[in-house]
């Protein structure tokens, strides 16, 4: 199948490494130009690298998206060197795990603050391509009770929400928005790798209760990604999508 995304632009957050990695890798090998940012410049340039050996133009930058300012600039300068944005999706994260202010502070400034700033600064770029799209990254952690109380899970709650309205507000503008909501996620240098290894009993807690009898890898959820990115999937707007080996239980409606 032909995604329609050779030339188009797509602006990622938060990509330097794990699933964010993946997803600008397989961007490039559609054929999409491909802009990223991350904390580390070494990781940014390695993923650089990855990125142009698909012969695609590629741009980045380490920041800090937790600086109001940063992000914002930094989509302007993507869009400017790419020559526009079809695609928007924002990968930052923190899990601090611990239901305090300070829990909540953190998660907010490194998860909804700068994914909303980036929208609201690609808005006018996407608004002007016929195929925009913005992809919104969940978890199951938001649908169904994981490990107790914290604020990671409440606020990809809200990233859901966000996601729906933005559907309906921006599709007269010709922009879509989409939420993917992942379960538990293997890639060579994401999370779960780190987990396996120091706490093992836990990894293996998760897998087991996995009908699938694996974790997704990062691969399966970027091209899950690209396609609901894609032109291809030009219908499908304000959709949530799970995809965790039946992870969660619940009926999907």
């Amino acid at each position: 199948m032909d995604l329609g995304l050779k030339g188009k632009k797509a602006i990622l957050l938060g990509a330097n490494g794990g699933i964010g990695r993946v997803v600008a890798r397989t961007l490039a090998a559609e054929g999409c130009d491909v802009a990223i940012c991350g904390r580390s410049q070494g990781k940014v340039d390695n993923v650089i690298g990855e990125i142009q050996s698909h012969g695609v133009n590629a741009y980045g930058e380490a920041l800090d998206v937790t600086d109001p300012a940063a992000v914002p600039a930094f989509v302007e300068k993507a869009a400017d060197t790419l020559g526009g944005c079809d695609i928007f999706i924002s990968f930052t994260s923190a899990n601090p795990g611990q239901d305090t202010d300070e829990g909540w502070q953190t998660i907010l400034n490194a998860d909804i603050l700068p994914m909303r700033r980036g929208i609201a600064a690609a808005r006018p770029f996407l608004a002007k391509s016929e195929d925009g799209s913005i992809v919104c990254i969940s978890s199951t952690g938001a649908v169904e009770e994981f490990m107790g109380v914290q604020p990671y899970n409440s606020i990809k709650a809200a990233v859901m929400n966000y996601c729906a309205a933005m559907s309906q507000s921006f599709a007269a503008e010709g922009i879509r928005a989409n939420c993917i909501t992942p379960g538990p996620v293997w890639t060579e240098d994401g999370p779960w790798a780190h987990i396996k290894d120091a706490m093992p009993d836990f990894y293996n807690q998760i897998v087991g209760a996995i009908p699938a009898g694996r974790m997704t890898t990062g691969e399966e959820l970027a091209n899950a990604i690209v396609f609901t990115a894609s032109p291809a999937c030009k219908a499908m707007t304000g959709a949530n999508i799970v995809i965790d080996g039946g992870f969660t239980k619940r009926v999907q409606f």
